[in-house]
């Protein structure tokens, strides 16, 4: 087999020569789609179509100019376009920046210039941002459009249709140290940062769902974003390298969801943030559990619904924790309701004190892992200062909050940046939001913290009820009085229509802080002012 094992041109071939006449890819057009509108159509590949049509896309990359090692951005939601553009990409050595589609004005435009990219290739949805910013893109040379609508806002684009020509790809040397895309992140606490993923990171996914319990016979779907880690990493390439099939949605719709795995017959589905909670909050229905799936793969599933949705939809679950930095994954098919699970072999996970010390079971601290045998590592594209910080001592820093009990198993409490202190307490975001989501009015939930005059923070929580429900939000805390600390009580509610999201459904928290106290607030400490409406 040409070329260097652990790379994606490698794999690719050899699963073309394994498998080729096997379906790999399906996509499911989203709502408005179905009659193909800006090219969205249902799409089917074999493992062998997928290395015959990503061959097109990276000779045509060098023929318009496009040198090795030059940087091309990807601007859609899920597509095959996306799959096929990443791919072509890869195989001929140029690093791709998958870019969060939600992305406008300044935020797309640093993304774009810190990742030094020469090319984007932008769907219909998108085109606008792009014209809005093309003044402030001095290093794009390439405009490529995906559908037919982006010709409105980017007339001089390239067609999509140019970079399907049959022609030979061209022998390229890449190693799997080789970076094969520059991922960034949410940037919650300052500006994003790109994490330099070498070609060698496909093939962990194959690890990750085989220690979750996915064999090659699975047919796995997903409605995570492909720019996100979970779908292209987890989703993608551990399917791929299983042998296994994928569905892939255009994103997701808790009303048609499950119709979509059973017309699909997938078998396993990948869930993040809130997409659990909100799918247990739509009203019962007789044949819930008469769909195809048996596994669910989650991260974040609250622990108080865990075995209701179980029974209720016919799946099990398995927790799975992951970072893009470093590459770490804790994952529970065995493990008590709650806990993340606990490392694969070769991994060392500690939870640590703010000093470096260790804690003792049950007591919270930050996760940080490392390899058992040398030191973490994370590049940051263009950073060596935050890289060296990240893996500062050796040791992954992940910024998040966990416990390990006594019988060695993980529990995740919150992010750093979204714990509380109050009067002297620390508090978990997410165990507020667990009580507070019991409520039958309410469909989702976000807490968060707001400075307080007297120090340390106020509890604040936003609130999405339930259709055509309204109650008033002293009713909330008589809920949750007997079920939480008096010092974990919520001083301000706040009603709101729909929370702030990140595309992989995790709620803004930061967003929602820097807005801080807003006119429709209702302030448990002076509850006869009502929200201003």
């Amino acid at each position: 087999m040409p070329g260097n094992p652990h790379t994606v041109d490698h794999e690719i071939r050899q699963a073309a020569d394994s498998r080729g006449d096997r379906r790999f890819l399906e996509f499911v057009p989203g709502k408005g789609d179905a009659d193909g509108r800006g090219g969205i159509h249902e799409w089917t590949a074999t493992y062998g179509e997928l290395e015959e049509r990503t061959g097109w896309v990276g000779a045509a990359l060098r023929r318009i100019g496009i040198s090795r090692g030059e940087h091309v951005a990807l601007l859609m939601r899920n597509r095959p376009e996306f799959v096929l553009s990443w791919l072509g990409a890869s195989r001929v050595g140029n690093p791709v920046i998958p870019v969060n589609a939600g992305l406008k004005g300044d935020g797309l435009a640093y993304v774009l210039n810190h990742s030094d990219a020469v090319a984007v290739i932008v769907e219909d949805e998108q085109a606008s941002a792009i014209a809005a910013i093309r003044d402030d893109l001095p290093n794009i040379r390439h405009f490529i459009g995906v559908g037919e609508s982006y010709v409105d806002a980017l007339p001089d684009a390239r067609p999509w249709s140019d970079l399907m020509e049959v022609r030979p790809l061209p022998d390229v040397d890449v190693a799997p140290t080789d970076p094969m895309a520059v991922m960034y992140t949410s940037g919650t606490t300052g500006l994003p940062k790109g994490v330099l993923l070498p070609h060698s990171r496909i093939m962990t996914g194959r690890m990750i769902l085989r220690w979750a319990g996915v064999v090659s016979e699975d047919k796995l779907y997903t409605c995570l974003p492909l720019f996100h880690a979970n779908a292209a990493l987890i989703s993608f390439w551990g399917t791929f390298g299983l042998g296994g099939q994928l569905v892939v949605s255009r994103r997701f719709s808790a009303s048609r969801m499950w119709g979509e795995i059973s017309r699909t017959e997938s078998t396993v589905l990948t869930a993040l943030g809130a997409m659990i909670p909100i799918l247990a909050k739509q009203s019962p229905r007789a044949g819930d559990a008469n769909n195809t799936a048996r596994l669910v793969i989650s991260a974040a599933c609250p622990k108080d619904i865990w075995r209701d949705f179980e029974q209720r939809f016919g799946v099990s679950i398995v927790e799975l924790y992951g970072t893009v930095e470093g590459g770490l994954t804790i994952a529970g098919p065995e493990a008590p309701i709650g806990s993340i699970g606990k490392p694969p072999p070769g991994v060392e996970v500690r939870i640590a004190r703010s000093d470096g010390s260790v804690c003792g079971p049950g007591e919270v601290g930050e996760l940080v892992a490392r390899p058992s045998e040398g030191a973490a590592e994370v590049k940051y594209y263009k950073d060596p200062r935050s890289s060296a910080k990240k893996t500062s001592g050796g040791w992954l820093h992940t910024g998040d909050r966990a416990y390990r009990d006594a019988d060695g198993y993980f529990w995740y409490v919150d992010r750093d940046e979204h714990f509380m202190r109050r009067r002297g307490e620390n508090i978990s975001s997410s165990e507020i939001e667990q009580v507070v989501a019991m409520h039958p009015s309410v469909l989702e939930c976000a807490a968060y913290g707001i400075p307080s005059e007297l120090g340390e923070d106020e509890v604040a929580i936003a609130v999405v009820l339930r259709p055509e429900v309204e109650i008033p939000p002293h009713e909330l805390v008589d809920f949750c009085r007997p079920r939480m600390a008096d010092f974990q009580l919520p001083r301000f509610i706040r009603i709101v229509t729909e929370l702030p999201k990140t595309e992989t459904h995790r709620a803004k928290k930061v967003s929602l802080r820097n807005e801080g106290i807003t006119p429709d607030m209702w302030d448990r400490e002076q509850p006869t002012t009502l929200p201003l409406s």
